[in-house]
């Protein structure tokens, strides 16, 4: 282990603008997907739609059914004055962790369209604040605001992506197999695929599903110095029975994602099959359990970028983004894909 391997700086590159994707390939499976075969060092260049014909055999795939969520809200101060709310996560029934766009003090007031009001309950270090959601003055759980912010809340596109949300994108930014309400942020490897694609896969390979609520802590830069002081973001997770059985059986498993190996690399960690994951896992910490993964491409010095660093090391994966730039590959969210086998 090299110590370049753990300097944040290693993870750093230049990324035309140009090849930021603000808007989907379309239809989903048109996009663009680079395949690394680990064994033999072979890359290629390939379609979405070719995802099939790649796919190990004996292999099972697992899936992030999580949902995204309207997390972003338009709203106003007592003042008049206008402020944008962004959810984060649910902490328990009632405490919900945001970041607010605008000046606010504990017992701060804001006000939403259908009625809805938050009030600044706590002031974090971090930026990010704690308020409880009130409708006509009855304080609301979690579950009871999805449906109102379902009405009057935006897609909370990425920051990258610079532009407003429009109505493509609620159905876009959104995975086909999208179930389980409470991400802030896509689980963007599942976008490639069309319902038919999914239905076919599922139809040849065994295949289980995962819940880990993606927070807008994936997008934080890491910015200490050496990549294993960063403290590591926490998401709610949940494994199904049927990902528990392929997980403890001794199948290949085809990770769909970053935030499906995340979860799955914390339980073959802590046998736990719901919780908070905080796993962090770089060329230092190397997946276990984990045998091929399909990603996107994603941001310098991310966390996301350092992951896929723990599949292929980090001279690697440099070479592989160098090669995903002069190829002219799409970027993050919207962008196309990358096949580790």
């Amino acid at each position: 282990m090299s110590n370049k391997e753990l300097l944040t700086s290693s993870y750093d590159f230049a990324l035309p603008k140009e090849l930021i994707a603000t808007h989907p390939a379309n239809p989903r499976d048109s996009a663009k997907l680079l395949v690394y075969n680990r064994a033999t060092g072979e890359v290629s260049h390939l379609k979405f739609s070719d995802l099939e014909t790649l796919i190990p055999k004996d292999c099972a795939l697992i899936f992030n059914d999580t949902k995204v969520i309207k997390a972003r809200l338009f709203g106003k101060k007592e003042s008049g004055g206008k402020i944008e709310l962004l959810i984060n996560r649910a902490l328990n029934a009632h405490d919900v962790n945001v970041y607010i766009r605008g000046k606010v003090k504990i017992g701060t007031e804001i006000f939403f369209a259908n009625d809805l009001v938050a009030i600044v309950k706590e002031l974090h270090e971090d930026g990010s604040r704690v308020v409880n959601f009130y409708q006509n003055a009855t304080a609301l759980r979690f579950e009871e605001l999805l449906p109102i912010i379902d009405k009057i809340g935006h897609i909370p596109l990425p920051p990258y992506i610079q532009r407003e949300d429009n109505k493509e994108d609620e159905s876009e930014y959104q995975s086909v197999f999208a179930k389980e309400e409470g991400a802030v942020a896509a689980p963007t490897a599942s976008l490639h695929f069309t319902k038919e694609q999914h239905e076919r896969v599922c139809k040849n390979f065994a295949h289980a599903y995962v819940t880990l609520h993606v927070g807008s802590g994936t997008f934080k830069p890491v910015e200490c110095e050496t990549i294993t002081e960063h403290p590591m973001h926490s998401e709610y997770y949940a494994i199904s029975d049927a990902a528990k059985k392929l997980l403890d059986s001794d199948i290949k498993i085809l990770s769909i994602g970053t935030t499906s190996t995340r979860t799955i690399e914390f339980y073959a960690r802590s046998e736990k099959q719901r919780g908070e994951a905080n796993l962090f896992l770089h060329p230092n910490n190397k997946p276990l359990r984990v045998d091929h993964l399909l990603t996107n491409f994603h941001l310098p010095k991310s966390t996301l970028l350092m992951l896929v660093a723990s599949f292929t090391g980090l001279e690697k994966a440099q070479e592989l983004y160098k090669t995903a730039i002069e190829e002219k590959y799409r970027f993050y969210s919207y962008g196309d894909a990358m096949l580790i086998l």
